[in-house]
């Protein structure tokens, strides 16, 4: 009789609009961790987002395409569903700085409450990036700003392109 070893899949949840640096450290120490790491794109209808949910599948599917037990799909609704669809037992979060610990306790709390069989495994950015977020990239670079230190070069222009569209369809309505 031949016993199945339980493959440990774990969820790397966000939004990921635009993938940075600091998120694909994320995601490479996690790829270390289970044997499947999902990484699930958020499709948030409450926010406009710079990227469509297939073109940030496809950017982070492109940066992580050398880690072979990496997989990325969307998803709207409930982590706690989603997990529960991809058969994840782990949630991973990172944390930049000490005001994200008590969002993502809540979250982890109540995700847990929600599916007591789901656990949330936090991990500190690389110092490097403790800064950095999707939100200060988009900023910079609709001033124009260089943008290399925080994104891959593979998307810095796609990054600065839409930025730069955005910008302009505002300066035509002023």
């Amino acid at each position: 009789m031949e016993i199945q070893k339980e493959i440990k899949i774990g969820i790397y949840p966000g939004s990921f609009d635009p993938v940075t640096f600091g998120h694909l450290d994320i995601i490479e120490r996690s790829a270390q961790v289970f044997d499947k790491l999902i990484v699930g794109v958020l499709i948030n209808s409450a926010k406009k987002p710079l990227f469509s949910a297939e073109e940030r599948v496809r950017m982070i599917q492109s940066l992580t395409s050398h880690l072979p037990n990496v997989e990325v799909n969307s998803f709207d609704g409930l982590l706690v569903d989603f997990a529960k669809q991809e058969k994840a037992k782990v949630i991973v979060r990172g944390l930049r700085a000490v005001t994200d610990f008590e969002y993502e306790l809540q979250m982890a709390q109540t995700n847990r409450t929600m599916c007591p069989g789901l656990d949330t495994i936090f991990l500190t950015t690389d110092l490097r990036y403790a800064y950095l977020s999707s939100s200060i990239v988009r900023e910079v670079a609709s001033y124009n700003g260089k943008i290399d230190r925080f994104v891959s070069p593979e998307i810095v222009s796609l990054v600065k392109e839409r930025c730069g569209r955005i910008r302009n369809k505002e300066e035509k309505k002023e």
